[in-house]
């Protein structure tokens, strides 16, 4: 913020003034003239630029005061400079009547609070829209990351969670703000210049100096909680003071994502009256969101259970990572005390800046026994981590990150989703049944960049959305598909079996249910993510209804599958075996080969599919990230 000043000239005095580069000083000649004084001169150092202004009239006042103006209660005159002073009192301006005469000495300063506002990863000088955050291709301000993995093993928590810095790692997760300064070698007694955030923001930015830059560098911490401002000390000349700016806290319901720091430059008016300021710089920062990673972007490391009774399995996962060239990591029984629910316990995401992008684990609150995985095993350095806890709300099924997916991008009625959309299983509309807790989504809303779409998956006993759709990636303009559970394809496969001799197809009772339920959820994908028919494949499945009037998976259900790129790990459905081949498998092969993807089935059924889980609901996958600039988004 810029600010032009206003000062009684006092005459018979001499006076010191400091003025910003950018700015102006308007002096009132008239309110402080001696008696019978009816005109006035002024002298001025070529530095200085002097207008004379009355009545909306402007002219400029030569330096050897040889012009002489009325006096007159209008008249003002306007100081200003290009370039800052590099002494005390080099620049004056002098001026009287007659008899009497004033002289001010004007100390111009330059003065930039400077971050990456183009995010182009370089801290630019005073970039004009600094003090604002547009979304777009064409938009500006800054971006911060949460400081939130952990680049110290000997601490116990989060980077973010202390006021220290132990190494230059942590300091490569922060982003860069630099206070650019430019004037004489020392500041008029009476002024300083402060660096400070408002209180909203002190639980949600961080600030640290680098002190001795060149020798024995320290890194204090300036603001944040419990630090509202810092007196920053003026070097005089020419000097760029460098500055690490941290996130605290992700964007959330009470918390649209944006800080603000500030710097002014403050005058003491008078003995006694707090100093006020005369000029502020402004910055501001949107903290980067949490983004999850579809089915459609390539493994990095794929994260399973080892418990007692899943060796088999294990197996059949390590041979398909194999395949799809990325990592096994492996969770073994002292840490995952007997749960294998991997899928259910945490979500890989990541965060991005222009300078940096690192992964982080959301972890759910369902807290099972595999609740110290994500701290102890996933975070570390570069590697960050995330929670939401409800403090009221009751924990259900539906709070397990089975029930959290992601779309591919997808356009919808000309509106571009390019990171995709959330995908979060829900009750029915008009019903007062299951929920994932608020605390949750209203996490995943606040994030903006992948606006979520609430599904109907309370009429299933585990209540996932990933227990009735998944996605696969394709070569094709689309470049990928949306796989559906569906009994009428089931029921359409049978009886075409039955047709051709191979025995007759079983209608299981509150199939009508089931069709109802999974075509409700068909309309919704449709109209959310532009969809259509064509867009969609249909895999057999069966449910059958349980004691509470849910519905569970009858055989292993194929669409709870793992995706690496091409290669698919689909739960064996141990369907009915005609020439040799389950029916089920060669059904599935041939609506999937064809499209490039290969098909892989992996017998999950006494070590998951028994406890009302398969493939996708034991395993996990950290993704590589999107190619695309969230801040590209228009939301």
């Amino acid at each position: 913020m810029l600010r032009d000043r206003t000062l009684r000239l006092q005459y018979g005095s001499r006076m010191e003034a400091v003025c910003v580069l950018g700015t102006q000083i308007s002096a009132d000649v008239f309110g402080a003239a001696p008696a019978g004084a009816v005109s006035f001169s002024v002298k001025h150092t070529a530095g200085v630029q002097v207008e004379v202004i009355t009545d909306d009239q402007s002219q400029v006042a030569p330096a050897n005061g040889g012009k002489q103006w009325p006096l007159d209660h209008r008249t003002i005159l306007k100081l200003s400079m290009n370039k800052a002073s590099t002494e005390a009192n080099d620049n004056k301006v002098k001026k009287g009547p007659v008899s009497s005469d004033l002289t001010r000495c004007v100390v111009f300063l330059g003065i930039s609070l400077d971050v990456d506002a183009d995010r182009e990863g370089v801290v630019e000088k005073n970039n004009p829209r600094k003090g604002t955050w547009t979304w777009g291709p064409d938009g500006q301000g800054a971006i911060l990351l949460v400081n939130c993995d952990k680049d110290n093993p000997f601490i116990s928590g989060l980077d973010c969670d202390d006021e220290k810095i132990f190494s230059k790692e942590d300091l490569q997760d922060m982003s860069r703000m630099i206070l650019r300064t430019e004037g004489p070698q020392r500041l008029p007694a009476g002024y300083e210049m402060v660096l400070y955030i408002p209180m909203s923001d002190s639980d949600k930015v961080g600030v640290f100096y680098v002190e001795n830059p060149f020798f024995g560098q320290r890194y204090i911490h300036v603001l944040g909680r419990r630090k509202l401002y810092h007196v920053v000390k003026y070097t005089g000349g020419s000097a760029e003071l460098e500055f690490f700016v941290e996130g605290l806290r992700f964007p959330d319901d009470t918390f649209p994502g944006l800080v603000s720091i500030n710097i002014s430059l403050l005058e003491s008016l008078t003995e006694g009256i707090p100093r006020a300021p005369i000029f502020t710089d402004t910055v501001v920062f949107r903290v980067a969101p949490w983004i999850m990673t579809p089915n459609t972007l390539a493994p990095v490391n794929v994260f399973v259970c080892s418990v007692k009774d899943n060796y088999l399995f294990l197996k059949e996962v390590k041979s398909l990572v194999s395949k799809a060239n990325c990592d096994l990591k492996v969770c073994f029984g002292y840490m995952n005390r007997g749960d294998r629910w991997m899928q259910d316990e945490i979500e890989f995401g990541y965060i991005h800046a222009p300078h940096k992008c690192f992964p982080v684990v959301l972890d759910s609150p369902r807290d099972g026994d595999l609740k110290n995985f994500p701290i102890k095993e996933i975070l570390g350095p570069d590697f960050g981590y995330v929670t939401r806890e409800p403090l009221f709300e009751v924990v259900t099924s539906l709070d397990s990150f089975g029930n959290l997916e992601v779309s591919p991008p997808v356009t919808v009625n000309g509106k571009a989703y390019p990171l995709g959309r959330i995908l979060i299983g829900s009750s029915f509309p008009t019903s007062a049944g299951r929920r994932m807790t608020k605390v949750v989504r209203d996490f995943l809303y606040a994030q903006q960049v992948q606006s979520p779409v609430e599904l109907y998956s309370d009429w299933l006993t585990v209540g996932h959305v990933d227990e009735f759709v998944t996605f696969v990636p394709l070569p094709d303009k689309k470049q990928f598909r949306m796989l559906m559970a569906s009994t009428s394809a089931c029921y359409k496969l049978f009886r075409e079996k039955q047709k051709e001799g191979h025995g007759e197809a079983t209608m299981f009772k509150g199939s009508d249910k089931v069709v109802r339920c999974i075509d409700w959820n068909r309309d919704i994908l449709k109209k959310e993510l532009g969809l259509t028919e064509k867009d969609i494949i249909d895999l057999p499945a069966l449910f059958k209804i349980d004691k509470m009037g849910k519905a569970m998976a009858y055989f292993p259900n194929m669409v709870n599958m793992i995706v690496l790129s091409r290669d698919l790990g689909i739960p064996k459905p141990f369907g009915p075996i005609i020439e040799g081949d389950c029916c089920l498998e060669a059904h599935v092969r041939a609506l999937l080969e064809p499209l490039g993807l290969m098909c892989s089935f992996i017998d999950d059924i006494s070590s998951y599919h028994k406890m009302l889980g398969e493939v996708h609901c034991g395993t996990n996958v950290h993704r590589k990230p999107f190619s695309f600039k969230w801040w590209h988004v228009i939301p």
